[in-house]
């Protein structure tokens, strides 16, 4: 975002991740290893109703971007997640409170 505001003759529509597609599989080792939670992960069918529907290979086209001279490199999706899991997630939040029967569940 700063070398965008810093740069305002570039303008346009730009695709923007790591250029390197990932799997479910990673988002969710990813996940737990920023818990510290051995994965438990478990297949299913696609349903029928998404077959078809579902978008099996996403890939961001970094080269629009790139040649504007955007000079900033992504974080893997393994720093990413962590970051997110362990600095925002498992943080309490001043903005959550728990509900009055939450509450008095707590004190019991």
């Amino acid at each position: 975002m700063m070398w965008l505001l810093e740069n305002p003759d570039v303008n346009g529509l730009f695709n923007l991740g790591t250029g390197h597609a990932r799997t479910f599989k990673d988002l969710v080792s990813a996940t737990f290893a920023a818990m510290n939670i051995q994965p438990n992960t478990q297949y299913i069918p696609m349903p029928d109703a998404l077959q078809g529907k579902y978008q099996y290979f996403t890939e961001a086209d970094m080269s629009k971007i790139s040649e504007a001279g955007c000079p900033v490199e992504f974080q893997t999706l393994e720093q990413s997640v962590a970051d997110y899991v362990q600095l925002h997630l498992s943080r309490e939040s001043p903005y959550l409170q728990a509900s009055h029967g939450e509450a008095e569940m707590k004190a019991k």
